[in-house]
């Protein structure tokens, strides 16, 4: 496992940012829900990372807990925009260097906004994809900050 470095784990070593990498059997089909409980963890520190496009054409980047959905009008507010729109999948990895399923905010070919639930600082660790199916790092959200540049919002849809 130590040679199987990803490029998110590069960028933590990089940053001298502590962290613990988790691999499981997996594949792109499945949900958030179950990757967290393959990790045994509690779905609330497990996030996913999507992409969108403002109105502008800008892309942003909403790192949320993977049960919630994004709200896409506090998403165009925490960005600026009048909207925001989910990028396409075939879009995902030209843009971002990742593929569906192995999304991180981590190591993207070029820095986004990028904007974290805030539910995010209520824990010391967190959840995110290494940027490969099947990996997930575990890191203090402020890492986040210091890496890319994140900032903290509302950005779920209220149940």
């Amino acid at each position: 496992m130590k040679n199987d470095k990803t490029n998110v784990m590069r960028v933590l070593d990089s940053k001298k940012v502590a962290y613990q990498s988790y691999s499981y059997t997996a594949d792109s089909t499945l949900s958030g829900e179950q990757i967290a409980e393959l990790l045994n963890e509690d779905v609330k520190r497990v996030f996913k990372t999507l992409v969108t496009q403002g109105k502008t054409g800008q892309h942003y980047v909403f790192v949320i807990p993977v049960a919630e959905e994004l709200d896409l009008k506090k998403a165009a507010k925490a960005c600026g925009e009048k909207s925001v729109a989910m990028i396409k999948q075939k879009e995902l990895l030209p843009l971002t260097g990742y593929i569906h399923g192995g999304c991180s905010p981590i190591g993207m070919k070029k820095m986004f906004s990028t904007f974290v639930h805030i539910s995010a600082k209520e824990y010391d660790k967190m959840f995110v994809s290494a940027g490969k199916v099947g990996m997930q790092v575990e890191l203090p959200p402020q890492a986040l900050i210091d890496i890319v540049n994140v900032k903290f919002d509302d950005l779920i849809v209220e149940t």
